[in-house]
């Protein structure tokens, strides 16, 4: 959690930097897919704040109201972060870019003089756009690291199921923001550069479509992967059945009459289950046996949090 934090806060500060360069370089040259790539970041930096509040939110402790805790909160946070900011960052980028390509405007070429140095106005583009992508590298490489160990803790084949089954929604986001503003940069690159060379500003009005039409459709993605989330999904199969195993071979169990798992936050899973023991177990015994399995669970797999078996007999 607390390494998930350090990455939120680094990426809130990079991107609210990179926003206002991008501004600037707007404000300067009049690039419809710089006004797009302005509003991505500032989506981003909105998106970091949402997510804090999610991490802080999810550690209070669990009250009479919420028995379970908040660990949802991070769940629900992320939802707003996909459905609020990329969505709406994607629908005005996607706007902008199509207003420009119907309502086509030249971008300022004048040269500019910045501390008394002269210089074509479209090198502000350049310089920032170059810069977003080496920050959003350092930050991808981060976050898929992050990605990575869950994958190799869980046995993932990759990012694709690790995109279908995490539950880490804060690395998760972090690592799906970075790599649309890795390509979001490089679109507005690409398409800045063709419009200097070419002299039409269709490329670059194009790129700010392609980049508004991205962030939408990552904002349905993430959207669909946290509802599963915060419908209350179990565990992936292949954990549930490793703990499973866990109770049926355990020493004077007859059966499993039910099993369920129910993820709660990124590190915290409920399990219940109604266990058939064999007859004439003494209630002391049984006790023990419960209580021995419990923490079985618990130390097989991490995020377990508690563990509620039912005796059958």
């Amino acid at each position: 959690m607390a390494e998930s934090k350090s990455v939120v806060i680094a990426a809130l500060i990079a991107n609210g930097a990179i926003a206002i360069l991008k501004f600037i370089g707007f404000t300067l040259t009049g690039s419809a897919a710089m006004l797009s790539e302005t509003y991505h970041s500032i989506s981003d930096t909105g998106n970091q704040v949402f997510l804090l509040i999610g991490i802080r939110y999810s550690k209070k402790d669990a009250s009479r109201g919420h028995p379970f805790g908040y660990g949802k909160a991070e769940f629900f946070y992320s939802f707003l972060v996909s459905v609020l900011l990329f969505g709406i960052a994607g629908w005005e980028s996607a706007k902008h870019g199509y207003n420009a390509i119907m309502h086509p405007h030249v971008e300022h070429i004048d040269p500019i003089q910045l501390f008394g140095y002269t210089f074509p106005a479209v090198w502000v583009n350049y310089s920032v756009l170059i810069g977003a992508i080496l920050f959003e590298g350092y930050a991808l490489k981060k976050a898929y690291a992050g990605m990575q160990k869950d994958i190799e803790e869980h046995e993932w084949s990759g990012l694709t199921e690790a995109f279908r089954k995490t539950s880490n929604v804060t690395t998760l986001t972090a690592f799906t923001e970075d790599t649309i503003a890795m390509a979001g940069a490089g679109i507005a690159l690409f398409g800045v550069y063709l419009s200097r060379a070419t002299g039409n500003p269709f490329y670059d009005a194009v790129g700010a479509l392609l980049i508004g039409i991205m962030l939408m459709g990552f904002a349905v993605a993430l959207a669909w992967e946290n509802k599963r989330l915060l419908l209350g999904e179990s565990l992936p199969e292949s954990d549930e059945q490793e703990l499973r195993r866990i109770v049926e071979q355990w020493e004077g169990v007859t059966g499993i009459v039910d099993f369920r798992t129910v993820i709660f936050g990124p590190e915290d899973v409920i399990v219940t289950a109604d266990v058939a023991f064999e007859k004439g177990v003494p209630t002391g015994e049984m006790d023990d046996r419960i209580t021995a399995i419990e923490n079985a669970l618990m130390e097989a797999n991490e995020d377990v949090a508690k563990v509620y078996i039912e005796p059958e007999r």
